[in-house]
């Protein structure tokens, strides 16, 4: 095991990190964690060691299910989640993509710009990023809810080429135009495949996987994941986070690292090429990246 980036993280691509957990609750409360994406981004893209046919940065994708949650509630429509998804009807769809791609979006554009960073708002289905359907992966119906199949890069690498910070909503369209939910563990697995990524860091309320006795774990494979769930050592809510971790490993073909977004120091210490929070390793190269025009 190492703890140095150039073993698992790669500089010479971009970076994506997907924002999640409270942080998205209370942005006027996050501003050192603006700040150190900001500083992120930056460092990212002047390493010496990245190709410079490449277009280098930090990519930020985020949910906001408490957001949607709480614009759900003003309007009094009740919110439903089956098997961990938001089941999302035809009735609520226009609310959650105000929510997510409007609201949040935009706060999280604000907070960046005013730590200094050329942030830019998008959702997956602008400029064709994510080619998005409904997703069928379920025995039931959750409605407006998609999954990515695809999709073309061109854009998000042209806002990193010139220097901007995309920040992707998890809110994407079918080949009609209508809009869908994605998960945005899945929109940020799907955006590191799709880029080529040199790694994914999914920011959560919690620093990674700990072992029965406490201690951080600073490296496991998806096998090590389920060994860990069958012992106990993995439990509770954590169990979802780290299959997660696992799927975005594995869809992103890059290693996942599950860090919090409580510690934005550790975003430089990225940068810097330290091992922090918990890496989950990929086996494989998932054909998502290869599906790309």
């Amino acid at each position: 095991m190492t703890d140095k980036l150039d073993n698992s993280l790669k500089v010479m691509s971009p970076l994506v990190v997907k924002l999640g957990g409270a942080a998205l609750d209370q942005p006027d409360a996050c501003a050192p964690l603006w700040s150190a994406i900001a500083e992120l981004h930056s460092r990212w893209r002047g390493s010496p060691s990245r190709d410079q046919q490449s277009p280098t940065g930090v990519v930020l994708v985020h949910g906001g299910g408490g957001a949607v949650d709480r614009r759900l509630a003003r309007l009094g429509m009740t919110t439903q989640r089956r098997e961990g998804i938001r089941l999302t009807p035809d009735d609520q769809i226009d609310e959650v993509v105000g929510a997510l791609a409007g609201t949040v979006n935009k706060q999280i554009v604000a907070s960046l710009n005013a730590a200094g960073v050329p942030a830019v708002g998008l959702c997956l289905a602008d400029g064709g990023f994510a080619k998005c359907v409904k997703t069928r992966r379920y025995t039931f119906d959750p409605g407006r809810v998609g999954e990515v199949i695809g999709g073309d890069p061109k854009l998000v690498r042209t806002l990193l080429g010139a220097g901007f910070l995309p920040v992707i909503s998890s809110i994407g369209a079918d080949a009609d135009g209508r809009a869908l939910n994605i998960n945005a563990d899945e929109a940020a697995a799907s955006a590191a495949a799709l880029l080529t990524a040199g790694g994914l860091v999914l920011l959560t309320d919690v620093p990674g996987i700990l072992d029965s006795g406490g201690a951080l774990l600073n490296e496991l494979t998806p096998d090590d994941v389920e060994q860990l769930i069958a012992s106990g050592a993995i439990h509770g809510g954590m169990i979802p986070k780290a299959r997660g971790a696992v799927d975005a490993a594995r869809i992103s073909g890059a290693p996942a690292v599950i860090a919090s977004w409580k510690r934005p120091e550790d975003l430089l210490r990225i940068a810097n090429g330290e091992s922090v929070g918990t890496r989950i390793l990929a086996k494989a190269h998932a054909s998502l990246a290869e599906a790309t025009p």
